[in-house]
């Protein structure tokens, strides 16, 4: 397994760890540790694909990205008075 793979089965996991928590009822999408997980996975997931030139990932995992750091702000002004 490349420093890449590593990186990517990293993201990976944490997104699907994310997704069966909250299937199980053990997390949900507006917990500061969900959104987290997303955001982290999602992170490196996109600069794994980045790495290895796969652009449709790059797409799909970038805008994973995106909307997982917009989740963090909402939160983060909801409840932090920002």
């Amino acid at each position: 397994m490349t420093f890449v793979d590593i990186i990517g089965f990293i993201g990976v996991s944490l997104i699907l760890l994310a997704y069966f928590l909250n299937l199980n009822g053990r997390l949900q999408p507006e917990q500061l540790s969900y959104i987290l997980m997303n955001l982290i996975g999602a992170t490196l997931a996109c600069i794994a694909s980045i790495m290895m030139s796969y652009y449709p990932f790059v797409l799909l995992e970038g805008v994973w990205t995106a909307v997982s750091l917009a989740a963090l702000i909402r939160y983060l002004r909801k409840n932090r008075g920002l």
